[in-house]
């Protein structure tokens, strides 16, 4: 059931950025950007394409030496891309939708596919013939560029998935899949012969270089050749028992095939012999494309791109990132250049250039770091551990992390976080309620009772007295540094906790919850995050200005004490642990797959428009309040221009359930209010349709 959500959320989960945004967040690590990238497409040795998770679009000018993000306008995962030529170029979708670009990618306008099944490949023979394929058999045409897509789909083919559709004219392509499917047509579609490929292992790729010479390959190490059309395919070695998922040849003897772990395979004999070629990388690569017989790239996993230049011989790396297979569990700045990232399997990262580039330091251990602290450029603690005996980690450097020394304590709990208010004092928390205290900068370790048995995940401190924790149903305060906690009643499950001063401050924690306290928290009160995924991490900069990070990419923004909190986009959906900022501008966050991310504006889209405060220059549909909401909620919305409106209520299922707008409307802010009294608890979605615009919000009705 989670999975078939998460699918109809993508479906849903729209937005559109006009062609002047600046995003708020941007990628430090890996570089250009971190998501996998599912396909590539170069029209020349310079100008070229790679898409893949969250909407992910990348261009580059240069053959690869440098690379722009664009916005396609929809988070949904990006399976293909073709391009005609430098400007008009397709994406697919796993939602079903297809997108176009005019403009070389500054913008793209969706078209009706007629289909939500996941699209996994698309292909062009001039600038109106195409087609695109995917799951359940889904095969799709165009004549007239994509303004309309017919159904081709052959009957009895809804149980393969269809991986991969090549033409060579507008009348003769291939189609593999699932199952060793190969399917044919000579007659541009209209009707779809079989092809016996005398396996069943699935088929990522095919690729002919004319009309009778053709391969594809697929799971576990599969390589097949015909030479009469596919009539027959006769398997090739290729040595090796990795999925491989894409196949490219540049002359009748010559190509490369790439797939998981990294794997390139080259021939110079048509396949007789295929040769394994050294990536330099590991990263799971999933498209290969060539402009001419020597240059070339692949791209994969964590934003791997790859590019050879005397025909796959040797591949270079052109994208860059450290530690890439670890987590980041957290991050510290202590001003605006000099910051730390720590996590598993040992790993510290360390800047001095705001983020810019992060170096691996030495850290002397293997075990997981799961926290960071600095109390200035020199002197900081990490802390961590491992389940057994001798299990809690704690780190020391008094040199900005050049050497870094373990203080051995001699218990097993696991530590999920450190404080400390001054280059002596500090505390550390973690599994079964371990709370330590240190007065000599972390030589020596005195254990506190904390009164629970219950994890404690998050530890902070004002001054030397006064400090709360927060952990699993577990919310804890001292005033006297420790010698003392008091226990108060919760049954949240709590992962981080901030304060501004003695009284103010924040916990987040399972499923969205966020609590807020302004008496030094003898009192929280729930706040409306508007998110079911879990918050990891919280920071305030005031009383006023705050950010929560998540699973999922979820990065929320508060400007009133968290009152109301505003989805920002994190380009990306791995887990994000930990965030920092040291002003109301410049922050980072960190997660999965060593991500690090930064803003310098808060995190805020800007929007350059016209100084004209009479009328809109964008559209805008805002996330509706109360959220959750019982029985009544109220959604805004802005026009700007002229037209035809529409605001539909949807189910969880796709279903329409009210019309709250249907009508011209002028320029202008809007608010309706939506009555959910007769309807039954759950996530809706609420989409703003006004021309080409459309936005989907999704909200929580709990009564």
């Amino acid at each position: 059931m989670k999975s078939q959500f998460i699918i109809l959320g993508l479906s849903f989960l729209l937005f559109t950025l006009p062609i002047n945004a600046q995003e708020g967040w941007f990628w430090q690590n890996p570089l250009p950007q971190g998501n996998l990238l599912q396909s590539v497409y170069f029209v020349d040795s310079n100008t070229g394409w790679a898409v893949g998770d969250y909407g992910t679009i990348i261009k580059t000018t240069d053959g690869g030496t440098s690379w722009i993000i664009l916005s396609g306008g929809i988070r949904d995962v990006f399976s293909s891309v073709f391009f005609i030529d430098s400007n008009v170029g397709w994406i697919v979708c796993g939602s079903g939708k297809i997108i176009k670009t005019i403009d070389g990618g500054t913008n793209w306008i969706e078209q009706v596919s007629g289909t939500e099944n996941y699209l996994l490949s698309i292909h062009f023979t001039d600038p109106n013939i195409g087609w695109s394929v995917g799951m359940f058999g889904t095969i799709l045409k165009t004549t007239d560029g994509g303004i309309n897509w017919i159904d081709q789909t052959s009957a009895g083919m809804s149980s393969y998935e269809f991986m991969a559709v090549q033409f060579i004219d507008s009348n003769i392509g291939w189609i593999v899949g699932s199952s060793g499917i190969i399917l044919k047509t000579t007659n541009g579609g209209t009707d779809w012969t079989e092809q016996s490929s005398g396996i069943s292992n699935n088929l990522f790729s095919v690729y002919f270089i004319s009309s009778n010479i053709g391969w594809a390959v697929g799971s576990y190490g599969k390589i097949l050749k015909t030479t009469d059309g596919g009539t027959s395919w006769t398997a090739q070695s290729s040595g090796i028992i990795n999925d491989l998922r894409s196949v490219y040849l540049t002359e009748t003897n010559t190509g490369c095939v790439v797939g998981a772990g990294g794997i390139i395979l080259k021939t110079t004999d048509g396949g007789t012999n295929w040769i394994e070629i050294s990536s330099g990388t590991e990263n799971y690569l999933l498209t290969i494309h060539f402009t001419d017989p020597n240059i070339g790239w692949a791209v994969g996993m964590f934003g791997t791109i790859l590019k050879t230049t005397d025909g796959g011989t040797i591949w270079i790396e052109i994208s860059s990132g450290t530690a890439i297979y670890s987590h980041l569990y957290s991050v510290y700045f202590n001003d605006s250049n000099n910051g730390w990232a720590v996590g598993n399997g040992g790993k510290i990262l360390k800047t001095t250039d705001g983020g810019s580039s992060w170096i691996a330091q030495s850290s002397g251990t293997t075990h997981e770091l799961h926290s960071v602290y600095f109390i200035d450029s020199n002197t900081g603690w990490a802390v961590g551990g491992f389940v057994g005996p001798g299990g809690t980690t704690i780190l020391k450097t008094t040199d900005g992390g050049t050497n870094w020394n373990e203080h051995s304590i001699g218990t097993s709990s696991y530590l999920f976080s450190v404080h400390f208010t001054n280059a002596n004092t500090g505390w550390a928390v973690g599994s079964s309620g371990f709370i330590i205290k240190t007065t000599d900068g972390g030589a020596n370790w005195t254990e506190q009772s904390s009164g629970t048995f219950y994890d404690i995940h998050s530890v902070y401190f004002f001054d030397s007295n006064t400090g709360w924790a927060v952990g699993s149903w577990t919310i804890l305060r001292t005033t006297n540094g420790g010698t003392n906690w008091v226990s108060y009643s919760t049954f949240k499950y709590l992962y981080s906790v901030h304060f501004v001063d003695p009284n103010t401050g924040w916990a987040v924690g399972y499923y969205g919850i966020m609590l807020k306290t302004t008496d030094a928290g003898n009192n929280w009160i729930e706040q409306s995050s508007g998110t079911t995924d879990d918050l990891e991490s919280v920071y305030f900069t005031d009383s006023n200005t705050g950010w929560v990070v998540g699973e999922h990419g979820t990065i929320l923004k508060t400007t009133n004490g968290g009152t109301n909190w505003i989805e920002q986009s994190s380009k990306t959906s791995y887990h994000l642990y930990s965030t920092c900022f040291n002003n109301a501008n410049t922050g980072w966050t960190v997660g999965e797959y060593a991500t690090i991310l930064k803003t310098t504006n808060g995190g805020t889209t800007i929007i350059n428009q016209e100084n004209n405060h009479n009328q809109p220059k964008s559209f805008h549909l805002s996330q509706n309040y109360p959220n959750p909401f019982n029985p009544s909620t109220n959604i805004k919305f802005r026009i700007a221009d002229f037209g035809f409106v529409s605001l539909i209520v949807y189910d969880l299922l796709g279903r329409e359930v009210v019309t709250l707008v249907n009508e011209v409307k002028s320029t202008g802010e809007y608010e309706v209010e939506f009555d959910g009294t007769a309807l039954p608890s759950g996530i809706y979605f609420y989409q703003l349709r006004a021309g080409s615009f459309v936005e989907t919000k999704k909200m929580v009705l709990l009564k």
